[in-house]
């Protein structure tokens, strides 16, 4: 069973960078810093699980961008401590990401490296479809993503 879904706070930055440190080495781990910093925009959505000890075993945001007839969203990260991946942890933080994107509208898109295969399992599951190779997107490791893309709630036959 996993932890629960909770909004990030600012307390949360040290262990989210701590997490990016282990998970992305290759790729330019966001400092604590970055995390604050994106808590502070007003278009993100971050959120966190956490164990019972109240420790993050995982971290996503989501950015809400537009308005009216051009609304989207873009999901800036999900990460899980390698301990607490194959429980679940991923998809609630995903579907904590979706949820505030139907919520605003329009279509979803993400990045996610070309050799993450349960990252992109868990994605598809989710109604995201591979839409185009971004060469060398991450850095500095040069490794390629995948552009993703899950439609609007109302082009899906769903309702926000």
């Amino acid at each position: 069973m996993i932890g629960s879904v909770e909004p990030m706070r600012v307390e949360d930055a040290d262990r989210c960078a701590e997490l990016e440190a282990v998970l992305f080495p290759t790729d330019g781990p966001w400092p604590a810093s970055a995390f604050v910093d994106e808590l502070r925009g007003p278009h993100v959505r971050y959120f966190v699980v956490r164990e019972d000890d109240r420790r993050a075993v995982g971290y996503a945001g989501i950015a809400l961008l537009g308005k009216g007839d051009d609304t989207e969203s873009e999901v800036h990260t999900i990460g899980v401590d390698p301990a607490a991946q194959r429980r679940g942890v991923g998809r609630a933080l995903l579907d904590a990401l979706l949820h505030e994107a139907d919520l605003h509208g329009g279509p979803v898109f993400l990045e996610v490296r070309t050799d993450n295969e349960p990252a992109i399992e868990l994605y598809r599951r989710a109604g995201f479809d591979i839409v185009g190779t971004r060469r060398r997107y991450y850095q500095p490791s040069g490794a390629d993503a995948y552009t993703m893309t899950r439609p609007a709630p109302t082009t899906r036959g769903g309702h926000p």
